[in-house]
């Protein structure tokens, strides 16, 4: 019998937890109070388990076994990205069907760092007396920018070793650049559009937005004929305040924007076809002409790829134009071979030619560790021991706190292949065998971390 099966005595209590814990909307920046909550489950649970932590900001916690050796961490997040639109389930709960575990945060990334924190347990219980020192990390700012470690990480060290469980297996050995920008113009100055919002999140593709317009008559039939030949799903509705156009899309992460249809940017497609610059003004002007629906940034002057990573891509994740607000925020993810400074510069020179102001409001650099490192070792060995098979080892565009551990850790699960778990995206779920495969895998390597040289 492997270390990592005896997770599996736990799996009703852990299903008890989990529901716990999915019914707080952690979302950071909207719900502070719910993020507050969520760490304060994990503490009280520590404590119950008989662990020792340590609150280290108001964003961040460990939980520790051992008190020798090496420093192995695993660390993981409890906020969440909103709910969205279009659930068939109550999004902030727990509920199982048809073999698969539904709720947001289930598969990114709450489930796991419940998991995280149930085998220090496991190994406590069990009475493993490790070479080292285990810490399990947990942080609540992750999908906003990772502030959250950037703080913990200001009061303690680096791990010497450490996985954080926020991805795809097999073992994602480095993670593209990741760049936030806030696009804004001086004044707004459009003549027929009054109102333009969409998105909360600029690491997600927006699902709906809308648009009001002060139109005409005449512009309102060609709209609808623009609608008809357009690959969008819009909606007309008739207003005290002019004529709202709600446009519908599909959510998806921003690390793959191709797989969504962005609401935000179809829209702008559509009305800039019927208005001039000064009619909707310059910022859904320069959306239009600076990403044109597209997601590989070839109208930015950005195309590209490498070998390592892949290609870059764009996402419109949000855009707010209202009274004196016009502002858009990009989410471009490039490849790791690549100077994120030359991103900058290129992306800013198109939108200030378009007389656009640019902000970097975040940017992580790339990760990347070698193949043959002791700790793709170990996680390999953790892997194929519970699944009879060697883990792939792969790249990609998604942000993990891996990127937070300065060359010294990597991302590793619990997502599987063939698995559709929907992150940010409506119905976000797990296969429930798969979730507790993770559960042994995650003991196992942790096992090992524990006694590794």
């Amino acid at each position: 019998m492997l270390f990592g099966d005896k997770i599996l005595v736990y799996r009703d209590e852990i299903l008890k937890d989990l529901a716990t814990l999915l019914e707080i909307e952690s979302v950071d920046g909207e719900r502070n109070e719910e993020c507050e909550r969520a760490l304060a489950f994990i503490i009280k649970r520590a404590q119950d388990f008989g662990l020792d932590y340590k609150m280290v900001t108001d964003k961040s916690v460990h939980v520790q076994l051992g008190d020798g050796g090496k420093l192995c961490g695993v660390l993981a997040h409890v906020d969440v990205v909103p709910a969205g639109n279009n659930w068939s389930v109550i999004p902030y709960a727990l509920t199982e069907r048809d073999g698969r575990l539904y709720g947001r945060g289930i598969a990114d990334d709450k489930g796991a760092a419940l998991l995280n924190l149930y085998c220090l347990r496991v190994l406590k219980e069990n009475g493993v007396q490790g070479k080292n020192t285990l810490r399990a990390i947990f942080g609540s700012a992750e999908e906003t920018g990772m502030r959250d470690m950037q703080g913990y990480f200001e009061k303690m060290p680096l791990p010497d070793m450490a996985f954080t469980p926020d991805s795809d297996y097999g073992i994602c050995f480095a993670e593209k650049g990741i760049l936030h920008l806030r696009v804004s113009t001086p004044t707004n100055e459009a003549k027929v559009l009054s109102q333009f919002h969409a998105g909360k999140a600029v690491n997600a593709v927006p699902d709906m937005a809308y648009v009001m317009l002060d139109s005409s008559g005449y512009d309102e039939q060609l709209l609808m004929r623009l609608a008809d030949a357009s690959s969008g799903n819009f909606e007309f509705n008739y207003t005290i305040d002019g004529l709202m156009i709600i446009s519908r899309g599909k959510a998806a992460h921003a690390c793959e924007p191709e797989k969504g249809k962005n609401a935000a940017a179809l829209l702008i497609d559509l009305i800039t076809h019927a208005y001039d610059l000064h009619e909707i003004g310059a910022l859904a002007s320069f959306i239009h002409y600076a990403l044109n629906c597209e997601t590989n940034g070839r109208s930015l002057g950005l195309k590209m790829s490498d070998g390592v990573s892949g290609p870059l891509t764009v996402n419109l994740g949000v855009i707010h134009i209202e009274g004196h607000t016009a502002e858009a925020y990009f989410d471009i993810r490039y490849p790791v071979t690549v100077s994120g400074e030359k991103i900058i510069a290129q992306f800013r020179a198109v939108a200030e030619y378009n007389g656009m102001q640019v902000e970097v409001v975040h940017h992580d650099k790339p990760l990347y560790l070698e193949k043959d490192s002791p700790l793709i070792r170990e996680l390999s060995a953790a892997y194929e021991s519970v699944t009879g098979e060697k883990p792939t080892l792969y790249t990609t565009g998604g942000g993990t706190y891996a990127r937070k551990l300065g060359g010294r850790g990597v991302a590793f699960g619990p997502h599987f292949a063939g698995d559709p778990i929907n992150m940010h995206n409506a119905d976000e779920s797990m296969d429930k065998e798969n979730f507790f495969l993770h559960a042994q895998i995650c003991l196992e390597a942790l096992y090992r971390l524990y006694n590794v040289e």
